[in-house]
């Protein structure tokens, strides 16, 4: 039975106020927070040298500082003979960028193989201009619009958030390190350095992608031959045109089996109930469950929309870090001294069920002791968030978060 015509008249006017007021909500507080941020100096915040350990026949280096990381990329690509492979969620023009683009020019100029990939929504902002390579360097825009008509499907309209680099099958990198100059210095992120067989694991997903995604070029490459079987490494990748998404599974096989210790770090905190329930219940085994996030992310509405989860997962017993003075923009965890992971996912809808993304698993000791280390150095730059400070928050607060929530599944 058709509703009356008032009826619809009203329903609709009511879901466009209700719209119109979430937008005007997010605009708002997007605009104040962009104010504070340039009023605001940047700060320095506690890092790392780069830390390697082996496992099984890798040898794997876990960077904590994009400065130190930007030179052993730059230094594997001026080293390759036969090919390299870079795919970078963003990629802006300003020193760091031209760094990268005048290395894999250098090396396609010794008749080494380049192929590139980078996500245009990601990089609207950048001029188009930047992204006219040299003819002899293939490059592979992950298109805004995907399937031509069927571009809202799916399997077409995930963004390729994945940060890999290949060089020669023998030496990868992959993690959260976008390339720029704010990343460089300014922000806490990690990535992780392979080098061995497991190489061919990033190498084989690199070129799956760039032969079968949305958009594919026309010019094929070949995949490696000469994968391994492996216990102690484990890659796994989100495919949206597969409708394949194992990386979230992942961390809830992982929380469920600690009996020790859980210790996460996440730049967009904004789990689903699955994971919330998955942390708490792990809490309520006895496991010490630690979660650091930025205080304040680069995106606002991922931290409105991450406080709405805040009271669920403090009232269960969950400890929250927020990290202060810098962003804070790792995808890891360690759980119980036997194992990490290092990738390209947060712990939000829009990577766990919607991007292109790859993360790493590491089931090793001497793997997650630098893992360790690593978040205990993080740890020092935190302030511990408590239950009753976070229910005192102002009125305002709450009630843009309200307002905010039904945008949770977005991001």
């Amino acid at each position: 039975m058709a509703l009356p015509r008032t009826v619809r008249r009203t329903a609709a006017l009511g879901l466009a106020a209700a719209t119109g007021v979430e937008l005007a909500t997010a605009a708002a507080v997007t605009v104040i927070a962009g104010k504070r941020r340039q009023r605001r100096q940047p700060r320095g915040f506690p890092y790392l040298e780069p830390q390697s350990v082996t496992v099984g026949a890798n040898e794997l280096t876990i960077y904590t500082y994009g400065a130190h990381l930007y030179d052993a990329m730059i230094d594997a690509i001026d080293r390759a003979e036969h090919t390299v492979y870079l795919e970078t969620f963003i990629w802006k023009a300003d020193a760091v960028g031209e760094r990268f683009l005048d290395a894999v020019t250098r090396a396609a100029d010794r008749g080494v193989t380049v192929a590139c990939v980078y996500d245009v929504f990601a990089n609207l902002v950048v001029p188009s201009a930047f992204f006219r390579f040299p003819d002899h360097v293939m490059v592979h825009p992950h298109p805004l619009f995907g399937g031509g008509l069927l571009f809202f499907h799916p399997r077409n309209s995930g963004r390729d958030h994945r940060k890999i680099l290949v060089v020669d099958g023998r030496v990868a990198f992959t993690g959260g390190f976008n390339l720029g100059d704010r990343y460089e210095r300014g922000w806490r992120d990690t990535h992780l350095k392979v080098e061995g067989p497991f190489a061919r694991e990033l190498e084989d997903a690199f070129v799956t992608l760039w032969n079968s995604a949305p958009g594919a070029p026309r010019h094929q490459l070949p995949l490696p031959t000469d994968r391994t079987w492996g216990q102690e490494l484990r890659l796994y990748r989100n495919t949206p045109r597969l409708f394949v998404y194992p990386i979230r599974n992942l961390y809830l096989d992982a929380i469920h089996r600690a009996e020790h210790h859980i210790w996460l770090t996440t730049a967009y905190l904004i789990p689903d109930d699955d994971l919330i329930a998955a942390l708490v219940g792990a809490v309520q085994r006895g496991v010490d469950v630690k979660v650091i996030c930025p205080a304040e992310s680069n995106h606002v509405l991922a931290d409105w929309l991450a406080r709405d989860h805040y009271d669920a997962l403090l009232s269960g017993g969950v400890q929250l870090y927020l990290y202060q003075d810098a962003m804070i923009h790792s995808k890891t965890a360690t759980i119980d001294g036997r194992w990490s992971t290092v990738g390209t996912a947060n712990l939000d809808t829009v990577s766990l069920l919607g991007n292109y993304e790859v993360n790493v698993e590491v089931v090793d000791a001497g793997c997650a002791a630098v893992m360790e280390r690593v978040f205990e150095t993080d740890l020092a730059n935190c302030r511990r968030l408590d239950l009753a400070e976070f229910r005192r928050r102002p009125w305002y607060q709450r009630l843009s978060e309200a307002i905010l929530a039904p945008l949770r599944p977005l991001l």
